[in-house]
């Protein structure tokens, strides 16, 4: 099944959600590795998408909202078990 936001096909996790907020997921995100002036640069330029669209953090909001009622099992977590840490004499040293 092909999905489809406007004109444009989504063909990942990553389209889809792009397209569906109309900005890049990185820059809400960030990269790893950035430096402190691209982060700076990043951070100015999302300021300025939400003073030009107020609405777009509530519209945020409702979509993750909308994901998680869709979605319960992205919570489904599941511990994983630890090994037992097994402890070990050495020879001449005191445990």
């Amino acid at each position: 099944m092909r999905t489809y936001i406007g004109h444009q096909q989504a063909t990942s996790a990553e389209d889809f959600a792009e397209l569906a907020l109309g900005t890049p997921v990185e820059l809400w995100l960030g990269v790893k590795g950035e430096t402190d002036e691209e982060r700076a640069a990043r951070e100015d330029a999302a300021r300025d998408i939400l003073a030009d669209d107020p609405g777009l953090r509530d519209d945020l909001i409702r979509m993750a909202a909308e994901v998680i009622e869709e979605n319960p099992d992205l919570f489904d977590v599941v511990p994983l078990a630890r090994p037992a840490r097994r402890r070990t004499a050495r020879k001449g040293v005191a445990a």
